[in-house]
């Protein structure tokens, strides 16, 4: 079981820079700015009979047509990644060491790409959420879309790592996908021009008068330092009552940010979620924080984009507080990931862990029902209108205030 002293990463935007994610989760050590990540014994398992494994490497070696061409260690990395994906777990990835480079550059919340998070959902790769302003989002792609092509490249056909090195390009280059789109159509075309793309992390403006909506796009990077300059802003503010917190379209980020975040709503040691491991052992993660905004009357907005992190923090208000959940089903992405160094620069992701909310509830491939159902339209989405929203300004005005 991991020390509590490691930070839960519960979503890591690693694959950013082809507007795809493959929700890369893990636990990780922190040094200053520098991410260190556990290493791996590399001692052999000496209850396991490997003979077959060597049968097939010397059959290879031995009598292969092209064997005089292939690199030993290429062979590992095709072994390593074989065996990854016998787990039959979409999460569970091995990442060569270029790939590796990849994911760490990434985290930096620049990327050029075009814009959305995606992952697999019931086998079928699927758009998680479109980033704001992005290429992704202009062009009209919508959570729950699902990407049946990549460039006219059979998305059946790939791992989810494959698909995001066919998103991501060079900015200024195309990339075509075909979509499927529950209830609207079987199959329709779209062509995106990569662009280089910064992610806003947090953002909020007045809304009604007294209102303070406030929306958290992820969570990593200084998404907790920035709320934490918003939240002084708004408590100094004094025509702000009430909160709506808009979590759609988050895919979530680093468990120590949503920790922070969470602790202005919660008290200090209240559950935010809990980790259980196969074993049947649970670790609890507690808020952080001052709960200076726990006063406040609060209303969560979630979608089919709020993901992971996002799941996490909506849960554990509305276990915690009773706090009313609008809009529409979350993602459903419950499970952990540790990045494991490996000797020459590779990395391990493998799932450990699945998380619960405080109530001990998984959300895991199920997602939290909102309390207030609200549909969002295409054409809603077209005319830039926002029901859901309407919705929670309604509903947080009639909460009491203390």
């Amino acid at each position: 079981m991991p020390s509590k002293k490691l930070v839960i990463i519960v979503l890591i935007l690693a694959s950013l820079s082809v507007g795809g994610i493959g929700f890369y989760l893990g636990t990780y050590f922190s040094l200053a700015e520098k991410i260190i990540y556990p290493s791996v014994s590399s001692e052999p398992d000496t209850e396991v009979d490997c003979s077959v494994f060597w049968q097939t490497w010397n059959a290879i070696k031995e009598e292969f047509a092209g064997a005089d061409q292939l690199d030993n260690q290429t062979l590992i990395h095709g072994a390593s990644s074989g065996l990854i994906q016998s787990l039959d777990d979409p999460y569970s990835v091995f990442f060569t060491p270029e790939e590796a480079k990849i994911f760490e550059e990434d985290l930096s919340g620049a990327f050029e790409g075009v814009g959305m998070e995606i992952g697999m959902k019931n086998s079928q790769l699927t758009i998680i959420s479109p980033l704001e302003g992005t290429p992704a989002q202009k062009a009209g792609l919508l959570p729950e879309d699902k990407i049946l092509k990549i460039d006219n490249q059979f998305t059946q056909e790939l791992s989810l790592e494959k698909a995001v090195q066919l998103i991501r390009g060079p900015e200024g280059t195309t990339v075509t996908l075909n979509i499927a789109r529950i209830d609207k159509f079987s199959e329709k075309e779209f062509t995106l021009v990569r662009e280089t793309i910064k992610i806003p992390t947090v953002e909020w403006e007045l809304k009604d008068t007294d209102t303070a909506y406030i929306q958290i796009n992820h969570f990593y990077g200084n998404t907790d330092q920035e709320f934490d300059q918003i939240a002084w802003q708004i408590l100094n503010h004094p025509e702000v009552k009430r909160i709506v917190l808009d979590l759609r379209n988050n895919p979530g980020g680093y468990l120590n940010i949503v920790q922070g975040v969470g602790g202005w709503f919660l008290e200090s040691g209240e559950t935010l979620a809990i980790e259980k491991f196969s074993s049947g052992l649970e670790d609890v993660f507690p808020a952080e924080g001052n709960n200076k905004l726990g006063s406040y009357p609060l209303v969560v907005l979630i979608n089919q984009g709020s993901a992971s992190g996002a799941e996490i923090l909506a849960g554990a208000l509305r276990d915690n507080r009773e706090i009313t959940l609008v809009g529409e089903q979350s993602f459903g992405k419950g499970s952990i990931q540790q990045p494991m160094n490996l000797g020459d620069g590779s990395m391990l992701k493998l799932t450990i862990a699945k998380w619960l909310t405080p109530q001990g509830i998984s959300i895991d491939q199920n997602g939290l029902s909102p309390d207030i159902q609200i549909e969002m339209t295409e054409e809603d989405y077209q005319e830039d209108r926002d029901p859901q929203l309407d919705k929670a300004l309604e509903i947080v005005k009639h909460i009491f205030l203390p």
